[in-house]
């Protein structure tokens, strides 16, 4: 058993941990990072990266059908193998050297095994071959473990050994049959991407489908999961599942009825991976999402930072937002937090400020990778009522934008701009239609930056761009008077 001292210890080599880990760096802590399975993550091999490329080309195949010229010269299909053989490219064939090469540019150590908090300040790592590394922390450890998928409690599910999204992702194949069960963000992307293969997909939800976004966004996607050949189960459950004969899984509904597919998904949502890394000792619950303060300083029960303020929990395991791009927001403001307050400057948790994550209250960006791609920012009409808002909605037909005519023949989706009518600010904004994701940084500007409409009126669109919906929505809602 070997130990050493660091200022600053990583559980986790994901995005989120490396994003922590190269702050600390920055500020000129000496950094470890501890991780038990490939750095990089899950974004890099099971999610993010690998489930984009898988539903890329069907979308780019699909855009071009749209537009006359190429709908014309688009006469063969979807080369499903080597849709695989990319998506193999882009995971590096799941080998991080590379992740691990960027470590030690860096300046980051690196010790592989299983870390478990055994003291204060301490964790000590296994390895795979059973050797153990006890590291010490003058400043910090910050909890990066991230989230697993939940799986139900159904009758024979575990037992029928389901994918979950890592399996989906990283299938070697197609299957000609496929069960989902979810209508959230795997789910729709990933049936998506499988009914683009040729797949037939039957995907079941029990309260339709993208609960957390506009309303719209399920009922157009439920539409073109349906023009793609997917069978959708709305409003429905999974009373139980089984294995036949041939392996394939029986899957029986609540209303009765029995799906009998090749392969089943479990996207019903996720568990937090903090069982096991020793945090009951600090008076936290093993297995439960994290509370933290806006510098992602883990907190107890009584509100206040565990033992001191050296345990952080950074990502996933907060439960804040699960999406890869705000947990390395969040890290960022972490591993400066621990710098400065290793150096005992003084770190404050006012909003908007260097060392917190406020954008994480109200001003979350997100994009569903489905066809149509929904990209969302903020508060949604509903969120905005529930909060106590005086709000005014207003929505515009992106097909009638003339960037759209020139993106697409027949382009159909919508725009959803939610006003705060007291301050003349956007409050959220949802768009629904191909190509959208790029519209979204500009709506995150505005929600973060609170830029008043009036001001907005002087952003001008280029023309002729799909981003002239923003000018679209500003005339449907009327030119204020100052």
């Amino acid at each position: 058993m070997t130990t050493t001292e660091y200022d600053v210890i990583v559980i986790g080599a994901g995005a989120v941990g490396e994003n922590v880990a190269d702050r600390a760096a920055q500020g000129g802590m000496r950094t470890v990072i501890v991780e038990a399975e490939l750095v990089g993550g899950e974004c890099s091999y099971w999610a993010c990266m690998p489930s984009k490329t898988l539903l890329r080309s069907g979308a780019l195949l699909r855009a071009a059908q749209r537009v006359g010229g190429t709908r014309e010269a688009v006469t063969g299909q979807l080369d499903v193998a080597a849709v695989f053989r990319r998506r193999d490219y882009m995971t590096n064939d799941w080998n991080d050297d590379g992740q691990v090469e960027w470590l030690n540019g860096a300046g980051i150590d690196l010790v592989r095994g299983r870390g478990v908090i055994t003291a204060p300040r301490e964790v000590t790592v296994t390895a795979d071959d059973g050797s153990v590394t006890v590291l010490t922390a003058k400043h910090a450890v910050a909890v990066c473990t991230g989230s697993a998928p939940l799986l139900p409690d159904i009758p024979g599910l575990r037992e029928s050994e389901p994918w979950g999204s890592r399996e989906a992702t990283s299938a070697e194949r197609a299957p000609e049959s496929l069960t989902i069960l979810g209508g959230g963000v795997v789910a729709t992307e990933m049936a998506t991407a499988y009914a683009g293969f040729g797949t037939q997909v039957h995907l079941v939800a029990r309260s339709g489908l993208l609960g957390g976004e506009e309303p719209f966004a399920g009922e157009l996607v439920a539409e073109s999961l349906r023009e793609l050949g997917a069978s959708l189960h709305l409003d429905s459950g999974v009373e139980a599942v089984a294995r036949t004969e041939e392996s394939h899984f029986r899957v029986t509904l609540s209303d009765g009825q029995e799906l009998v597919t090749e392969q089943f998904l479990v996207a019903t949502g996720r568990v937090p991976h903090t069982i096991d890394l020793g945090l009951e000792a600090f008076g936290l619950e093993g297995g439960a999402w994290l509370d933290v303060d806006d510098s992602m300083r883990v907190l107890g029960a009584d509100g206040e930072p565990v033992d001191g303020g050296w345990l952080y929990g950074v990502g996933d395991v907060n439960h804040r937002a699960l999406l890869t791009h705000q947990g390395k927001y969040q890290a960022r403001a972490a591993g400066d937090a621990i710098a400065a307050r290793a150096k005992g400057h003084e770190v404050s948790l006012e909003p908007w400020g260097a060392f917190v994550a406020t954008a994480d209250h109200q001003a979350v960006p997100q994009v569903t990778f489905t066809d149509p791609e929904v990209a969302s920012v903020g508060l949604t009409a509903a969120r905005a009522e529930k909060a106590g808002y005086r709000i005014r909605v207003v929505d515009y037909e992106i097909g009638s934008v003339s960037g759209a005519y020139v993106v697409a023949d027949n382009y159909k989706g919508t725009a959803r701009m939610v006003v705060d009518e007291d301050r003349g600010v956007v409050l959220g904004a949802t768009f629904v239609g191909q190509d959208v994701a790029e519209l979204l940084h500009s709506a995150t500007v505005a929600v973060v930056g609170e830029v008043p409409l009036t001001r907005l009126w002087h952003a001008v669109p280029s023309y002729p761009t799909v981003s002239e919906v923003w000018l679209r929505l500003l005339e449907t809602y009327g030119r204020p008077e100052k």
